[in-house]
C-alpha cells in the first residue's frame, strides 16, 4: 500500500495528534478553552514547526470529548498509514524541505510529485483526456468578464467547494469587498450559505454594479492564471493554495477546518505569500486586508515571494526536476 495526502504541513500535524493526547493538551478540558486563548498555546516540541499554536494544527483537536469520532478517526487512520510502503505527497520538496525531512523519519519512502496540475501539463499526451477534479459545473463566462478589467485589478474569492458560511459572515465579506471598491469576483456555491436565507441585499446588489460579479463555480486554476486577477481571497484548503503558488498570487487567508489552519500558518508565516483575516469576520478589516493585498507594500512583497515560488514550482515539475523525476520513480516502482 502506497498511501496519498495532499499537504506535507498538515500530514506533518496529524503525525503528532498521539502526542497531543498523551501530553494531556488533548481533548479539550471543556468548552472554555475554545475561547480563554488555550488554543494560542505554542507548541515547541515539533520539529519543522516551531512557535506554532495548538490553534494552528488540524482543527479536530478543537473537542471535549475523549470520543469524538473525527479526532479518533483520524487516530485511527493515522496508525493504519504508518503501514503503508510509501507517502505521494502534493507539494515539492523545495517548499516543504524542513516538513519533508520530518515526515520522512515515520515514512522512508517518499514521493513528492506537485504541484500536481502543473506536472500534469509536462506529462500530458495529446491522446488522452485528463480527469477534472471539480465537484460543481464550472461557468466559464466570467472569463469574459475578467477580460475587460484591468491587468492585476480583480480580487478572485473562493471558499471552496465544502465551507458552509453564516449570514452574519457572507454581510461582513460582502460589504468589505465592496467598501474596497476593486473589482471582485465571488464563487458563491448554491449551498455556501447555513441555512439558505436569501444570499444577498438589493442594496447590496446595487452597490457593486458593473465592478462585482457572482457565480456559482468557475474554472479556478484559468481564473488565477488570467491576466486580471491580483489577488485572491481563500479558505486556504491545500489544492486552492497551491493553485496560487502555480500561478504567482497572494492570498487573503480565511481557514476553517481540517488542515486549513496549518496550510494558512505556513503561507503567511513561512512562504510570505498570504495575510490572515480572523475567524470573527468583521467588513472593516476585510476592506483593510483587501487594499493592502492590492495597493500595500505587503501586497507587493507578497507578489513577489508567490511569482519566486512559481518559478520553483516549474523547475521542479520540468523534465529532470525533482517531483517529475519523483513521478517517473513512482511509476516505476508501482510496475515493480
Amino acid at each position: 500500500m502506497i498511501l496519498f495526502t495532499p499537504s506535507a504541513v498538515g500530514m506533518l500535524g496529524y503525525l503528532h495528534f498521539e502526542e497531543l493526547k498523551r501530553r494531556g493538551l488533548v481533548p479539550l478540558k471543556d468548552a472554555s478553552c475554545l475561547t480563554n486563548g488555550y488554543l494560542d498555546n505554542v507548541i515547541d516540541w515539533i520539529p519543522a514547526m516551531e512557535g506554532i499554536r495548538l490553534k494552528d494544527l488540524p482543527t479536530f483537536i478543537r473537542t471535549t470529548d475523549p470520543n469524538d469520532i473525527f479526532f479518533n478517526y483520524n487516530l485511527k487512520s493515522l496508525n493504519n498509514s504508518m503501514k503503508a510502503k510509501g507517502l505521494i505527497l502534493n507539494t515539492f520538496d523545495e517548499l516543504d524541505k524542513e516538513v519533508l525531512d520530518v515526515i520522512n523519519t515515520a515514512f522512508l519512502v517518499l514521493y513528492t510529485i506537485g504541484p500536481l496540475s502543473m506536472l500534469q501539463q509536462n506529462l500530458s499526451s495529446p491522446n488522452f483526456e485528463s480527469i477534472e477534479s471539480n465537484l460543481w459545473k464550472e461557468d466559464n463566462e466570467c472569463l469574459s468578464w475578467l477580460d475587460k478589467r484591468e491587468p492585476k485589478s480583480v480580487v478572485y474569492v473562493n471558499f471552496g467547494s465544502l465551507i458552509t458560511v453564516s449570514q452574519e459572515q457572507l454581510k461582513e465579506f460582502a460589504w468589505g469587498l465592496a467598501n474596497s471598491k476593486y473589482p471582485f469576483l465571488w464563487v458563491i456555491r448554491p449551498d455556501l450559505l447555513d441555512g439558505g436565507e436569501k444570499i444577498m441585499s438589493k442594496d447590496f446588489m446595487d452597490e457593486i454594479n458593473g465592478r462585482g460579479l457572482l457565480v456559482g463555480w468557475c474554472p479556478q486554476e484559468t481564473v488565477l492564471g488570467h491576466a486580471s486577477v491580483g489577488g485572491f481571497l481563500t479558505h486556504c484548503g491545500w489544492n486552492s493554495t497551491l493553485e496560487s503558488i502555480c500561478q504567482g498570487v497572494g492570498l487573503i487567508c480565511w481557514p476553517f477546518f481540517a488542515d486549513q489552519q496549518t496550510n494558512c500558518l505556513y503561507s503567511c508565516e513561512k512562504w510570505g505569500i498570504g495575510m490572515e483575516i480572523d475567524s470573527d469576520v468583521k467588513r472593516e478589516k476585510v476592506e483593510q486586508v483587501v487594499r493592502e493585498l492590492m495597493e500595500g507594500k505587503k501586497g507587493k512583497e507578497m507578489r513577489v515571494k508567490a511569482m519566486d515560488w512559481q518559478r520553483k514550482a516549474q523547475v521542479a515539475t520540468n523534465l529532470g526536476g525533482s517531483s517529475y523525476s519523483n513521478f517517473e520513480r513512482l511509476v516505476n516502482d508501482l510496475i515493480i
